[in-house]
């Protein structure tokens, strides 16, 4: 692993539930080559998951903070990890 891997973890508030929030989610990563995963939670939020370079992770986390247009995204909160590579590719789980 490089020092530009590395992994964002983003839970996203507001109206991002029964929107396509996840699959807006998983293609946005999917064509930024990210590996990870997008889920929804039972408190209404949706949490992603996500390993990469740096910069890949940045766009995806711009994207997050816009969502897909029916959304209303009104807050995110970020954590920044040390990536562990244990992902080969970008999923949408159950609701957790």
């Amino acid at each position: 692993m490089t020092e530009n891997h590395v992994r964002l973890h983003a839970v996203i508030q507001g109206h991002v539930q029964g929107v396509g929030f996840r699959h807006f989610v998983s293609e946005k990563a999917r064509n930024l080559f990210v590996k990870g995963w997008v889920r929804n939670t039972f408190k209404g939020e949706v949490e992603v998951m996500a390993e990469g370079n740096r910069k890949p992770l940045e766009e995806l986390l711009s994207c997050l903070r816009q969502g897909p247009s029916l959304s209303r995204v009104t807050h995110v909160s970020v954590d920044w990890l040390e990536a562990e590579g244990k992902f080969s590719q970008f999923s949408m789980l159950h609701t957790a």
